[in-house]
């Protein structure tokens, strides 16, 4: 990482999201002094704090730790913000006016997939569970690795994994066009549904987005990608290119799937190599296709069948990802990320795969007006496929309101009756007086809050 190798500080606008804490980890690992801002205080602040991190919940310049406002050295300093930072924020003003190094996150995250064998894993749902198997299969591995993730492993309990391996796994985010600033050996990518229309537009200027990122990779690089959105992005000659998925036109196919106990149980077969009876332990379609991706990129990068069945077999998940708080007799609990209709559809598709046809009653906070706008009839229709709704306000994240546009728009379009509007302070209350058999909470917004209360709540309610 040549363009900061001589930096003695780091300073993050937002330290608190989940990829800017992983940079800022990164740059701790590295001798540097660390600090940032953020407007929320959160358990994962705090543990950059713990590890040494100086941070400030008020967005003051004042408040800067002493080193980083010291100009006669600001050239050995680096700021990082994140495209989440409106541009009024007064601590962004103060070091764009001072003449600083700014980057945004997605070009530090750049500059380190030029000095490694980069391994990027895009696509619109399934990157972090993608990503963090991989990085787990190849930490495992006589290859090892390190890893920048979305999510915290629950094999690591962490967002990161550094080592000194030629391989780094990222997050390539589509988010702003992030992904264009990677420069990758090797890429996936795991789906191209449409999203994040308010940066793109349209889908086609999105798909074009996907295509401009397969460009990224370097000559004679491979890309693995899902059958499913071949036929939508232009990948580059040059580029080595594999499928995967449930068709006997994927180059590596997942088949003969199956449960056994609390394992479900797949093939991966392939010209490369074939791994039968593969365990891995979340349920549905989508685990063993994300499951089938993570193995089929270790098989590119020479890592062999013992370690990936391994590591498939220890894969304890991610936070927020098919996350399951509770599992009792009479009582489940499950937290997820999902924020788009496709990956609601996936993650209810594969908790009635495990579950049956038990009731599932489901809090869900929409994230960001545009998406709500934009989705607002598939939101409608897989909330419908629920036995029960709770349905929150929206999560803005960086938006301003949109005129018309509330979470009542998706609350009209859906024909389930048993339904109910409420905030996150009422549907706490809402809970004592349901019957519940498995509790389901869906977002990527601050809704995350409402899980430890959720789970003090159901366990006591257990003890009854």
């Amino acid at each position: 990482m040549n363009s900061f190798s001589d930096i003695a500080g780091a300073y993050f606008i937002g330290i608190g999201g989940i990829g800017m804490s992983a940079l800022a980890r990164y740059f701790l690992y590295r001798g540097c002094i660390v600090a940032g801002y953020d407007r929320t205080k959160t358990s994962l602040t705090e543990e950059l704090e713990n590890e040494g991190c100086s941070i400030s919940y008020y967005d003051n310049h004042d408040l800067i730790p002493a080193l980083f406002i010291n100009q006669t050295i600001k050239e050995k300093l680096i700021i990082v913000y994140t495209p989440a930072i409106p541009p009024e924020n007064n601590i962004f003003r103060y070091f764009t006016s001072k003449g600083y190094r700014v980057y945004k996150r997605s070009e530090v995250l750049g500059e380190i997939s030029r000095s490694t064998d980069t391994l990027a894993v895009a696509g619109t749902h399934g990157k972090t569970t993608v990503s963090t198997l991989l990085a787990h299969i190849l930490k495992i591995s006589d290859e090892g690795c390190s890893a920048f993730l979305g999510g915290i492993s629950r094999n690591y309990n962490s967002n990161i994994i550094l080592s000194h391996s030629r391989f780094t796994v990222m997050e390539a985010d589509e988010y702003d066009r992030s992904f264009h600033r990677l420069s990758p050996l090797m890429a996936v990518i795991t789906s191209a549904d449409a999203d994040h229309l308010d940066i793109y537009g349209d889908y086609n200027s999105m798909l074009e987005a996907y295509s401009e990122f397969c460009r990224k990779i370097r000559k004679n690089g491979k890309l693995l990608i899902n059958e499913s959105v071949t036929d939508k992005i232009a990948v580059p000659s040059g580029i080595e290119t594999y499928t995967y998925g449930f068709s006997e036109r994927a180059f590596f196919r997942i088949c003969n799937t199956d449960r056994i106990d609390e394992f479900y149980v797949f093939d991966l077969l392939s010209k490369k190599a074939e791994l039968k009876k593969l365990a891995f332990p979340f349920p549905g379609r989508m685990n063993c296709e994300n499951a089938g991706a993570a193995a089929s990129m270790a098989i590119l990068c020479g890592v062999k069948d013992n370690i990936i069945r391994e590591a498939l077999r220890t894969f304890a998940g991610v936070k927020r990802r098919f996350d399951i708080i509770i599992n009792r007799p009479g009582l489940t609990y499950i937290d997820d990320y999902a924020h788009h209709p496709e990956e609601i559809r996936a993650f209810i598709e594969s908790v009635r795969e495990h579950f049956g046809n038990r009731k599932i009653t489901a809090i869900f906070q929409p994230h960001l007006y545009s998406r709500t706008r934009d989705h607002a009839s598939g939101f409608a229709e897989i909330l419908d496929r629920l036995d029960e709704v709770f349905l929150l306000p929206i999560y803005p994240a960086r938006e301003k309101p949109i005129e018309g546009v509330t979470s009542q728009i998706i609350f009209e379009r859906m024909k389930l009756k048993n339904k109910k509007l409420t905030d996150a302070n009422q549907v706490l209350e809402e809970i004592d007086t349901r019957r519940l058999d498995i509790l389901l909470t869906i977002g990527a917004g601050d809704i995350d809050k409402l899980v430890l209360p959720l789970e003090k709540k159901l366990k006591k309610m257990l003890a009854l």
